[in-house]
C-alpha cells in the first residue's frame, strides 16, 4: 500500500471518528454544558502533559496566548450549541447543520481572514437554501429549535476557523489545541452561572464517564494525531473532499446506530443530499482549500503542517 494511499484511508477513518462524535453527545445523558466542559477538561489535561505542548508555548507571544485563549471561547460556545442541538433535535438534523458551516465560512472567512470575496461563493450559499428548506419541513415541530441552534453553532464553526486560520502561523498545532481547550474550559466555568443555573461540576455516571473519555480521546486527540500524519501525504483538494464527508458519516451512524430515520420524514434526507451535493461540489468547482469539519476543531493549524503555504478554511 502506497503512502498516499493509507493517508488517504487515514483520514477517511478520521472523518468518521468526528461523526462519531454526534452520536456520543446523543448518547450522554449529561446536559450540554457539563459535557463540553468534560470534553475540553479531559483533553486539555491530556495535552497539558505532553512536552511538546511546553516547547511550543515557550515559542508564542503573550499576544498570540490571548487570541488563542479567545478563540478557545467561540469554540467553547460551537461546542455547546452542537450538543445543545442534539439534546432539542437528535444527531442527524445536528450534523445535518454542520453541513452548513462551509456556507457561513464563505461569508466570514473574508472579513476575519482578510482576503478576496469570491463571488462564487455567494451562488454556493444561494444553492443551500432549498435543502435547508427540505431539512426544515420534513423535521418535527419540536426539533425546530435545535435547527436553529446548529445554524448557530454552524456560525460558530466559521468564526474560530477563520481566525485560526489568520493566526495559526508557524504555532505548534498542539500548543494550540492545548490553550484553546483550556481557556473554553476556563470561560465554560465563567460562563455557567449566568446560563440559568444549569449545574456544571456533574460527575457523570459510569456508561456515561466511559462515553466521555471515548469521545475525548478517541473522537478528538486520536483523529487529531491521525490528521498530523495523513494530511502530510494529501492535496488539500483530497482533503476538501473528504472532510466534507462527516455530516454524511454521522448522519448514517445515526440510523444505523439509533434509528434515527423513525423520527424524520423523506423530505429532510432529500434536504440533506442537496446541502452535501453543494458541499461536496465546492471544492471541486472552486479548487478552494478545504474547510476543516466542526470536530477536527484545531487541526486546520495541523493541516499545513508539512505542505508549505497552505492554509485551511475551518
Amino acid at each position: 500500500m502506497s503512502a498516499q494511499t493509507r493517508a488517504w484511508l487515514q483520514i477517511h477513518f478520521c472523518v468518521v471518528l468526528w461523526g462519531f462524535t454526534a452520536i456520543l453527545g446523543k448518547l450522554i445523558s449529561l446536559a450540554a454544558l457539563p459535557l463540553v466542559w468534560w470534553r475540553m477538561v479531559l483533553v486539555a489535561a491530556a495535552l497539558l502533559l505532553a512536552g511538546k505542548f511546553w516547547s511550543g508555548l515557550r515559542g508564542l507571544s503573550s499576544r498570540l496566548i490571548w487570541i488563542y485563549a479567545g478563540i478557545g471561547g467561540v469554540v467553547a460556545l460551537h461546542w455547546l450549541t452542537f450538543y445543545g442541538s442534539i439534546k432539542l433535535s437528535n444527531a442527524s438534523v445536528a450534523a445535518t447543520c454542520m453541513a452548513l458551516a462551509p456556507v457561513f465560512i464563505a461569508f466570514v472567512e473574508p472579513l476575519l481572514a482578510r482576503r478576496r470575496f469570491d463571488p462564487r461563493e455567494l451562488l454556493f450559499g444561494l444553492a443551500v437554501v432549498p435543502g435547508v428548506m427540505l431539512v426544515v419541513g420534513g423535521t418535527p415541530s419540536g426539533m425546530r429549535l435545535g435547527i436553529a441552534v446548529g445554524a448557530v453553532s454552524a456560525f460558530f464553526v466559521a468564526i474560530f476557523g477563520s481566525l485560526n486560520k489568520r493566526f495559526i502561523g508557524q504555532s505548534a498545532a498542539l500548543t494550540v489545541t492545548g490553550i484553546e481547550m483550556a481557556a473554553g474550559a476556563a470561560f465554560l466555568t465563567v460562563l455557567a452561572p449566568f446560563l440559568g443555573g444549569e449545574r456544571l461540576f456533574v460527575l457523570p455516571a459510569y456508561q456515561d464517564a466511559i462515553y466521555m473519555i471515548v469521545l475525548a480521546f478517541g473522537c478528538t486527540l486520536l483523529p487529531f494525531a491521525l490528521s498530523l500524519v495523513a494530511l502530510r501525504q494529501l492535496t488539500a483538494f483530497t482533503t476538501a473532499l473528504a472532510v466534507n464527508m462527516e455530516p454524511v458519516y454521522a448522519i448514517v451512524l445515526a440510523i444505523l446506530l439509533l434509528g434515527e430515520q423513525r423520527e424524520l420524514e423523506p423530505s429532510f434526507y432529500l434536504g440533506v443530499a442537496i446541502i452535501v451535493l453543494v458541499v461536496v461540489s465546492h471544492p471541486l468547482i472552486t479548487r478552494r482549500r478545504p474547510a476543516v469539519p466542526a470536530e477536527a476543531v484545531l487541526t486546520d493549524g495541523v493541516a499545513g503542517a508539512g505542505q508549505p503555504g497552505r492554509d485551511t478554511n475551518g
